[in-house]
């Protein structure tokens, strides 16, 4: 018997996605028992251990970290073998959403790639806060989405890609200006500009819990929906800013950005979701190119 088959990665890639084996299971529509020892014979066959079970969760191994790209381009691969075979043809669009939550430009590289790989495909790019672009892949308005984590999916696929870790935005000629890395602790009495609750939920409540835990409790000031506009607030002396640290791209005069000690406790995930009943074309080549470029 080969060590690896295209049913054993399928498997493992469901699970990956979703670190998650109830959820997985609905996904293959099968129940979760057949499914834990269809993995737990995977790993006894390759003789490493695939994940990380424990009562916080399920969690890649370095092992399982290393397998995942590279058994998503081979399922990626047997899918368009067989879609060349049954369309011949490219598809026409691609309705992509990017979060607002992380500066675009992080999103270059990978639209950059995709336009190559797929030169006669329209992308359609909506940029929008998480909460919206899951609702749109959920109604079929988007084939798939960028979006931040943690946020409430519900039975979407997600694909975890990486990590924005949190920065501050203080104004240059503050005292703190001068140092290179600064604590929660120290802006404690400082009016900071924070997101409201509606705009990314269960982002908002990981950041209140990382805040409770240093006790962080300044004077928040609401943040402007524009982030051009929250840094010219920020120059201006009116307040600080937390910010993923991908908008360090945005320049602006009067505003310099510094480390933030609990930066990585506060950081954004980002992952690609997509509705896992969805048969579009394009798809396969997204879920390969979005952890290369991302």
């Amino acid at each position: 018997m080969r060590t690896l088959d295209t049913h054993a990665l399928s498997l493992f890639c469901a699970v990956a996605r979703c670190l998650n084996f109830r959820q997985a299971a609905e996904q293959l529509h099968m129940t979760q028992p057949p499914l834990s020892r269809a993995i737990k014979t995977l790993e006894e066959r390759l003789g490493k251990l695939l994940f990380e079970r424990d009562t916080q969760g399920v969690a890649l191994t370095d092992a399982g970290r290393t397998l995942l790209p590279q058994a998503l381009h081979i399922l990626q691969l047997l899918e368009q073998a067989e879609q060349s075979l049954q369309h011949g043809t490219t598809p026409a669009r691609l309705r992509l959403g990017l979060t607002s939550s992380v500066e675009a430009g992080l999103f270059r590289p990978l639209l950059a790639a995709l336009a190559s790989s797929l030169p006669t495909c329209r992308l359609e790019l909506t940029a929008a806060p998480s909460p919206r672009l899951v609702a749109g892949v959920r109604k079929g308005q988007l084939d798939a989405a960028l979006v931040a984590l943690p946020s409430a999916t519900f039975e979407l696929a997600v694909l975890p890609l990486a990590s924005d870790p949190m920065m501050l935005a203080l104004p240059a000629g503050h005292m703190l200006a001068s140092k290179r890395k600064v604590a929660l602790a120290e802006i404690a009495h400082e009016p900071v500009y924070w997101f409201e609750r509606s705009r990314q939920p269960a982002f908002f409540d990981h950041c209140q819990q990382v805040f409770e835990r240093h006790g962080f409790a300044p004077a928040f000031v609401r943040e402007p929906l524009d982030h051009h506009v929250l840094l010219s607030e920020v120059a201006a002396g009116k307040g600080m800013a937390l910010l993923p640290d991908s908008f360090r791209a945005l320049r602006l005069d009067g505003v310099v950005y510094r480390q933030l000690a609990q930066g990585r406790e506060l950081a954004t995930g980002i992952g690609l979701a997509w509705s896992a009943d969805s048969k579009h074309p394009a798809l396969p080549l997204l879920r390969q190119l979005a952890p290369q470029h991302l």
